[in-house]
């Protein structure tokens, strides 16, 4: 495991977005973890969530001219990102979009900067991946290319319903649908390295079957 992906599991953890116990998905599964962005709620740790979204789509070597945040969370994730980008000496516009069109004012859907050129997209998961296909018309639509998705966690898991579950996952999916790559600061494999190493610190290792056996009947299959 790389040390921004432990970094980050190990922030997100003391920070409290990603906790341990029995969560219901919105796929309807009980998960020994959940992951809640919206939980980077204060000045400090959104600053920090930013620079590992900005670290990880330069590393990424991606080629990008702007980002866009889908409603809502992705809004300030992406504006977030694109302050971190700044001080790292990439300074690139960013947008957003109402959930509804203003009909007065500036009006339309979209807030911020032209969508144009290439654009990624910045959430924090990929579930059904709604928001990525609502996102891909409405930069098509403007006239832009959306190039690649940057999400915080990749859960890894397959996508569907238990009883017709896809080889592949939702982040996977979405990969295939649109032909552009879907890139996670950290994923499930990272989590779960994480509590193999946590050792000492038994509240954490007590997690570590139970998510081994969540991988092991939802992990998709495919590469």
């Amino acid at each position: 495991m790389s040390t921004l992906r432990q970094d980050f599991i190990q922030f997100s953890v003391e920070a409290g977005v990603i906790r341990f116990g029995e969560f219901v998905t919105k796929a309807g599964r009980t998960s020994p973890y959940f992951f809640n962005a919206g939980l980077f709620n204060d000045g400090a740790n959104l600053g920090r969530i930013a620079d590992f979204y900005a670290r990880t789509l330069l590393d990424s070597g991606l080629e990008f001219d702007m980002l866009f945040g889908p409603a809502y969370k992705g809004i300030t994730l992406a504006s977030a990102t694109a302050v971190a980008l700044a001080r790292m000496g990439r300074n690139v516009p960013f947008a957003y979009n109402r959930k509804e069109a203003k009909d007065h004012g500036e009006g339309g859907n979209i807030v911020g900067a032209k969508l144009a050129g290439k654009v990624v997209i910045i959430d924090d998961v990929i579930s059904a991946g709604t928001s990525v296909r609502e996102s891909v018309d409405l930069i098509r639509n403007a006239g832009a290319t959306p190039s690649a998705v940057l999400i915080a966690l990749d859960r890894m898991e397959r996508s569907g319903k238990d009883d017709a579950l896809s080889a592949n996952s939702a982040a996977q999916e979405v990969g295939k649908a649109y032909d552009m790559p879907v890139v996670s600061i950290a994923s499930l494999n990272d989590l779960f390295d994480y509590l193999s190493v946590a050792g000492g610190d038994a509240q954490l290792s007590q997690y570590k079957e139970a998510v081994a056996a969540y991988r092991k009947r939802y992990g998709a299959l495919a590469d």
